[in-house]
């Protein structure tokens, strides 16, 4: 009996942590960025990731002030939002130009968050991401009024 207990405490501890690492591995979208930061990225698509819990775009963008090409990762919803826009894991291949309107990383890292991408041709795609299109709406309405 004895044994049985300290088994299902130990099987009980590492679902407690393994469950608590997925928790914080998913951030709020108010932990991590910043919607005083509004950024306005233009650039190359270098790799597109279809994970969950957010797919993430890789883009390569110059930086006005110093010419320099700066690596962002642009956060995204998960693949099965993406899905219901009619994305797939081939939408961005490499080289594909893009213009993004998000919002910076809290830390001042090359990371952000959009609702949506746009393309030299004028198309738009949303990125399925609920909370940045929330934050984008509101910074949208608070520039109008």
């Amino acid at each position: 009996m004895r044994m049985k207990s300290w088994q299902t405490g130990v099987i009980g501890a590492l679902l407690t942590t393994s469950l608590a690492g997925a928790a914080y591995a998913h951030h709020s979208f108010a932990a991590e960025f910043d919607t005083n930061k509004p950024l306005k990225l233009q650039g190359s698509v270098t790799k597109f990731e279809w994970v969950n819990p957010h797919s993430w775009i890789h883009i390569d963008v110059v930086n006005p002030t110093t010419r320099k090409v700066e690596k962002w990762r642009v956060e995204g919803g998960a693949p099965s939002a993406l899905l219901r826009r009619g994305w797939n894991r081939n939408s961005l291949p490499a080289g594909t130009k893009i213009m993004v309107q998000a919002f910076g990383a809290r830390d001042g890292d090359t990371r952000a968050s959009a609702s949506e991408i746009s393309f030299p041709d004028g198309r738009e795609l949303s990125l399925g991401n609920p909370t940045t299109e929330a934050a984008a709406a509101a910074a949208s309405r608070a520039r109008r009024n």
